[in-house]
């Protein structure tokens, strides 16, 4: 009696077998025409388009290493800088006790280096130098035959890290230029600051050449690696007592304001994404959106870590030493979620996960608290 049933399913699984290998067939069609048309050329015509080859393959190869592997990749990067060992603010100078019954000799005056510029600088060392930068690669550029990469489950994470990343090391320079490197109002911009902001400003896009001239270009790494130095050299004049760290509330209170902006602006997209796009495994931007996100995150986690080492002394006066540890412990705990698909599901679906509004929520958590604590240095 169970012979009808089981010829019934073997009917079934061979048509999807026969269905899949016509798939296959119409897929490495295309692929064994050139072979077979290949073989049967000689080697003046084979040689060539052998190197051809030979230089495709290893051009992909490269550019598949690099956006996946994260090179320097570490969401308690922060723990490096032992900022907890600081006893005074950015810009101020430093001071030695004598042991006892040491006699204390005049030593040449220094001033305390930045952490937000030492965080900056070394988030650009990240993007460009430990990593290749994805965004303005050749291959990236030129997409799935044609199709940006962005519009693909494929090769775009680590570029969308990458660009939230940026997002936020650009606004540092800003801040830097504006009001952290100065005094407002009784001393000029500091030189090093505002090139390191221009260049950090230049597109993310550009390789060697382009489209809109035949002249070679400075491809967009460089120019950040330019920003990169230009930070550092700042550093050292500080650390030198040559320059300016402001560290009063007012700027502080700007820094959080600017930071908290682009927390919203990204929840914005994460909202409309999540919101009209439910394809969940097989929304093929929702990825981008989300490490994006990431991205942002992990940098302002680390800036906010160098603020609270800057800004110790304003902290402390206003007793929110608590609602600070806090917001940076929201920000670690934002940076383990890690899935290795991102799912952008219904919000009360059983089968695929909402990553983004995931995200979006940890990241409304630390806005508010930033927000917060802006309220209160106000006051």
């Amino acid at each position: 009696m169970l012979d009808p049933i089981v010829a019934f399913f073997q009917r079934i699984f061979s048509a999807i077998g026969r269905g899949i290998g016509m798939v296959i067939a119409w897929i490495l069609w295309p692929f064994v025409k050139v072979a077979n048309w290949y073989r049967a050329r000689g080697w003046i015509i084979k040689g060539p388009i052998g190197i051809v080859l030979l230089l495709l393959i290893g051009f992909y190869s490269y550019f598949v290493w690099q956006t996946q592997v994260w090179s320097g990749f570490d969401p308690d990067y922060v723990n490096r800088y032992n900022l907890g060992q600081r006893q005074q603010d950015a810009g101020t100078a430093t001071t030695t006790t004598p042991a006892a019954g040491e006699v204390a000799e005049p030593a040449p005056r220094t001033c305390v280096r930045s952490a937000i510029v030492d965080v900056t600088a070394d988030l650009i060392d990240f993007n460009v130098n430990q990593n290749a930068w994805i965004s303005s690669m050749l291959l990236y550029k030129l997409g799935l035959f044609g199709l940006d990469w962005d519009k693909t489950p494929w090769f775009d994470n680590k570029a969308s890290f990458q660009r939230g990343v940026n997002q936020v090391v650009r606004r540092t320079a800003v801040e830097l230029v504006d009001s952290l490197g100065r005094v407002r109002g009784t001393s000029g911009i500091n030189a090093d600051l505002q090139r390191a902001r221009g260049n950090l400003q230049f597109d993310e896009e550009t390789w060697y050449f382009g489209s809109d001239s035949l002249l070679p270009k400075t491809p967009t790494p460089n120019y950040y690696r330019t920003a990169m130095a230009d930070l550092r050299k700042f550093n050292a004049s500080l650390e030198a007592c040559d320059a300016i760290f402001d560290g009063r509330s007012d700027n502080l209170i700007e820094l959080l304001d600017r930071l908290a902006n682009d927390l919203g602006a990204t929840t914005a997209i994460l909202r409309e994404r999540s919101e009209f796009y439910n394809n969940g495994w097989f929304d093929t931007r929702a990825d981008d959106r989300f490490w994006f996100a990431y991205g942002q995150l992990y940098a302002q986690y680390g800036i906010l870590s160098a603020a609270g080492a800057d800004f110790e002394a304003v902290i402390r006066a206003r007793g929110i030493e608590p609602l600070w540890t806090s917001t940076i412990s929201q920000l670690r705990s934002a940076l383990r979620i890690q899935p290795a698909i991102i799912s952008n599901g219904r919000e009360d679906g059983w089968i695929m996960p909402t990553h983004l509004a995931t995200i979006g929520f940890y990241m409304l958590r630390v806005r508010s608290n930033f927000v917060e604590i802006r309220d209160v240095l106000a006051r």
